[in-house]
């Protein structure tokens, strides 16, 4: 009986932690909206935005991968509609030719700073801060 009670506790927690996910997303996704992005969309534009100096002129698609949360073909995706609006550039890599770096065009750099403010109160509203 405590097993089930354990087992049932952790699926409820499991479900809370899915249910603030999908608020805190759907809140960033109406915010952002009027912008033309949404919040996986933003989420690269601001890992772009913060990276490291060393690294903002050549951050790698594939290290994206794993702080997106999106699988790498929908990550793909994702950079080519922003690159097809201007707010990212693709490059190759010289020393491995699989390799494609990916950085802010001047034009995404603009519209992640006026957004930021909006994405970052969406984010408090849905998390209650």
């Amino acid at each position: 009986m405590a097993a089930k009670t354990a087992d049932a506790r952790l699926a409820e927690q499991w479900r809370d932690i899915l249910a603030v996910h999908a608020r805190t997303l759907g809140e960033i996704d109406r915010a952002l909206h009027p912008y033309g992005l949404g919040a996986s969309d933003f989420e690269v534009l601001d890992l772009l935005a913060t990276a490291a100096p060393q690294d903002a002129e050549q951050c790698r698609v594939q290290n994206l991968v794993g702080r997106v949360h999106l699988s790498q073909s929908a990550l793909s995706r994702l950079i080519a509609r922003l690159e097809k609006d201007g707010l990212v550039e693709r490059s190759m890599c010289l020393e491995d030719r699989r390799g494609v770096f990916v950085s802010l065009t001047g034009r995404g750099r603009e519209l992640h700073a006026e957004v930021l403010p909006v994405q970052r109160a969406a984010l408090a509203r849905a998390l209650g801060e």
